[in-house]
């Protein structure tokens, strides 16, 4: 390049930061000068190393920086970035346009609160930069949290006086994210992003609390259900010292109502340690992350409700097969030695089987849950309706003419009555009160409106 190309350029360089860029320019501190106080070096000198994360990440890497920060034993400080703009650029533009053109300078840190648990928050950085020490360098790191209009990654932009040291930055935070993360023991559920095809935020759950004898199945079966989901997390370490593996797949099956479900909720009270992950609603499309989740956090359950919607579904990570062939083929790819449980329920096992049948070896325990006997049904209404089944003669009636209903006919029918009740001005059901809600939801000549409670086909 010669002189006067070189003069040239520089002159439009002025021209630039006189004219175009000085309505932008910051006031105040100097980022710049600050992060080469810092650093002690030139800033733009140095590479930034980037490393994106999940976006229901956000919270745990806010917990990791921060156990990170407290186990250095060294002073560090949190400094915001002022300037139109910062969060649609990179660090190195940031730098960059803050030495041209003053674009950037210091200013307040952004936070937001992110969901930790069932009516828990935890602030975390939103855009902010850390400066800090590690061993002998420093470092400086800009943490970015999930944004819906600006990418729904959180990230780290570390910035460092050798590649060793952001090696060794990076390496730590990921480890500290997998200690420490929010997520272990809890009920939790991945949802949609709202504006892309992206696991987004997780959503907390409440464990349920349930007794043995708020579970009404068939002699054997919960005791055989139990033993394979509870019993193998009870004696994992027998079983490893054994040589035997500890994942397992369990499929419950039957009619609608029968109480597939409130088997699974019985199951996870009595795991208050392990983590849970629900594949539901419109969370079920990210298969891949939430098994990744309890591969993590083990001794984990995975629960897939009704599963026969997803024999068929497509997905699109996977060109023509089932969504439920990506569930299996997770299962498979467990570790012999991890201790992660599936539960499956679905209504339907005849769509199941060609599936099961091409991913033999996934589900080590099938059971059915059938429409509850006569005696099941007497339990059942003295667990809904205590106060009700005291009385024989009603004990009996409800009992002989609910033959073919599910545990849900009866406790709406419990319900029912009670409204009857309530609505001609009585504190408690009696007979006639039974008698009418039995009418009423039996007496129906429409069979779905039967069929919708649970009355069988009548």
């Amino acid at each position: 390049m010669d002189e006067e190309t070189r003069a040239f350029g520089q002159s439009f360089q002025r021209f630039l930061d006189q004219i175009v860029y000085p309505s932008s320019a910051v006031e105040g501190p100097g980022l710049v000068e600050k992060l080469e106080d810092h650093l002690g070096v030139d800033p733009l000198t140095l590479p930034v190393v980037v490393e994106q994360f999940p976006m229901y990440d956000h919270a745990n890497l806010q917990v990791a920086v921060d156990v990170w920060l407290e186990s250095t034993g060294r002073p560090f400080e949190l400094v915001g970035i002022a300037g139109s703009g910062g969060r649609h650029q990179s660090l190195t533009e940031i730098v960059e346009m803050a030495r041209r053109h003053r674009a950037f300078g210091l200013g307040p840190v952004d936070y937001v609160r992110v969901p930790t648990g069932v009516d828990e928050e935890r602030e975390c950085v939103r855009f902010g930069l850390y400066l800090a020490a590690c061993g002998d360098d420093k470092v400086a790191v800009l943490m970015r949290g999930p944004h819906r209009h600006e990418g729904n990654a959180a990230s780290l932009e570390v910035l460092a006086t050798s590649t060793e040291t952001t090696r060794t930055v990076l390496t730590d935070l990921r480890r500290l994210m997998a200690e420490h993360n929010i997520f272990r023991g809890q009920v939790i559920s991945l949802e949609p992003e709202s504006f892309e095809q992206t696991a987004g935020p997780i959503r907390f759950h409440p464990r349920p609390t349930l007794d043995r004898v708020d579970v009404i199945l068939p002699a054997g079966v919960l005791e055989l259900v139990e033993r394979q989901v509870v019993g193998i997390a009870r004696h994992r370490q027998i079983l490893l010292d054994a040589g035997q593996h500890l994942k397992r797949g369990v499929l419950l099956y039957g009619p609608p109502g029968t109480g597939k479900t409130h088997t699974a909720r019985y199951l996870i009270s009595r795991l208050p340690d392990v983590t849970v992950v629900l594949l539901t609603g419109q969370g079920i499309g990210f298969v891949g992350a939430a098994c990744g989740l309890a591969r993590m956090l083990q001794p984990a359950l995975v629960l897939l409700e009704d599963c026969d919607l997803v024999a068929e579904e497509r997905s699109p990570r996977r060109g023509s097969n089932p969504l439920l062939f990506e569930v299996l083929d997770q299962m498979d790819g467990m570790a012999a030695d991890a201790d992660v449980a599936f539960v499956l329920t679905t209504n339907r096992p005849d769509l199941l089987e060609p599936a099961l049948a091409q991913r033999p070896g996934r589900i080590d325990l099938a059971v059915e849950i059938e429409l509850p006997s006569e005696m099941a049904r007497t339990r059942l209404f003295s667990l809904y309706g205590p106060d009700l089944a005291a009385d024989d003669a009603i004990r009996s009636l409800v009992v002989e003419r609910t033959a073919g209903a599910t545990a849900s006919f009866l406790k709406e029918l419990v319900r029912r009555a009670t409204l009857v009740s309530a609505e001609r001005g009585t504190d408690a059901p009696d007979r006639a009160d039974v008698e009418a809600a039995l009418d009423e939801m039996l007496g129906s000549s429409d069979r779905l409106a039967r069929s919708l409670v649970g009355g069988g086909e009548g």
